[in-house]
């Protein structure tokens, strides 16, 4: 085709504009986001774990005290032994983590975390076990009792000084919520074995028996989940909030696991620290032995069914939260300067426009010619057949 007065030429595209915002906005968002996510209300919960130590240690000491006719201080001493470990290892976490934020407050770095952790937990393993050497009548039972809550506060703290506060934090939150709801659970205990066919057999009563903790434990790990799932949605919010960013779908599925990973974390403690004890009241009958190792059996299922329910109840309830990407047909073209759409390649990428006057041109780059869109015919030369005249009609080639 001829230059036509006022006709469109095929010009060269003009290469992508770069989408990156000037002045580095990028790079500063991404600082932003990868900031470390502190975690909330760490000092609340050091103190309700304190209080729950203090309560347990309160009333062990108590029921070792008490005159029950047939039942020795030994087995009292042995059943009261679990509340207490776990107990310890809860509050070493908690006052762990809390000891853990404060020093790197305005320092960040693991290695003072963790030691701030570790000393924090020793302190209460120290404390607490001074506590009951005091309170306690002094004996082998008592020392065993001391030592083995002096170890478990010493883990716990050593946990917490883990790099991901928020996940310690739900983790503590969640197994602290978990043994209060155990102990107010023993309320439904009675009602709940005469619902389940407890009789005057031994078998109903096994059977009962074994009913009645499945619906603890699964009650319990409902409970861990979504206590788990809470704490890390009020971290996330605060983090957000301060232009950080929120924990990810692994991070629900340890926070929710994490309470039974902790009972069973304390059954290994009370079996390896507290193994002296644990014999002194099996060899006391046939019957304390069968209880000790009933007993023992029961707290493992307990925890391998928190920890599978309240991984299952973190990660569903965050997988609630989620919302599906917007499809591409949603997204609107972007607009110039001079109002025209833009075209968008399969890449994402805008393409040049160029808008030359009347009648107005639009050049498209998806295919290697350019194509030429107007809004009107354009007008062809006399020198090519078959022209069109400005009237539509097909004019002779040859007069």
């Amino acid at each position: 085709m001829s230059n036509q007065p006022g006709g469109s030429t095929a010009a060269q595209p003009d290469r992508p504009r770069s989408l990156e915002p000037a002045g580095g906005t990028t790079s500063t968002a991404l600082a932003a986001t990868d900031r470390p996510t502190r975690a909330p209300g760490t000092t609340l919960l050091a103190l309700l774990a304190l209080g729950w130590l203090a309560a347990m240690l309160w009333s062990t000491r108590e029921a070792i005290n008490s005159a029950t006719a047939g039942v020795t201080a030994i087995s009292l001493s042995a059943f009261a032994l679990p509340g207490v470990i776990s107990a310890a290892l809860v509050a070493g976490a908690a006052v762990g983590l809390a000891a853990g934020e404060l020093v790197t407050r305005h320092r960040d770095g693991v290695t003072l975390r963790f030691v701030a952790a570790v000393l924090a937990g020793l302190l209460i393993g120290l404390a607490a076990a001074l506590a009951i050497d005091l309170a306690y009548t002094a004996n082998t039972t008592t020392r065993t009792i001391a030592g083995t809550t002096a170890a478990a506060a010493i883990i716990g703290g050593a946990l917490a000084g883990a790099r991901n506060s928020t996940v310690v934090g739900a983790v503590a939150g969640s197994a602290l919520g978990t043994l209060v709801f155990v102990v107010a659970f023993s309320v439904a205990r009675d009602p709940l074995f005469n619902l389940f066919g407890a009789g005057d057999s031994q078998q109903s009563l096994v059977t009962a028996a074994s009913w009645v903790s499945r619906t603890e434990s699964l009650l319990a790990g409902l409970i861990a989940g979504g206590l788990a799932f809470g704490y890390l949605t009020w971290a996330r919010r605060r983090a957000a909030r301060d232009g950080g960013s929120g924990a990810r779908w692994p991070a629900y599925l340890v926070a929710g696991a994490g309470a039974g990973l902790l009972l069973l974390l304390a059954e290994v403690i009370i079996r390896v620290g507290g193994r002296s004890l644990i014999d002194l009241a099996a060899a006391l009958s046939e019957a304390d032995a069968v209880a000790q190792t009933s007993l023992g059996t029961s707290r493992v299922d307990n925890g391998i069914w928190v920890l599978f329910a309240g991984a299952l109840t973190a990660l569903i309830a965050f997988g609630r939260t989620l919302t599906p990407p917007p499809d591409a047909d949603d997204v609107p073209p972007a607009v110039t300067d001079a109002g025209t759409p833009e075209a968008v390649t399969d890449a994402g990428t805008p393409e040049a426009v160029i808008v030359t006057g009347t009648p107005e041109a639009v050049i498209a780059t998806e295919t290697p010619e350019a194509v030429v869109a107007t809004e009107a015919p354009a007008a062809v030369t006399d020198d090519a057949p078959g022209a069109v005249g400005g009237d539509g009609r097909a004019e002779s080639t040859a007069r």
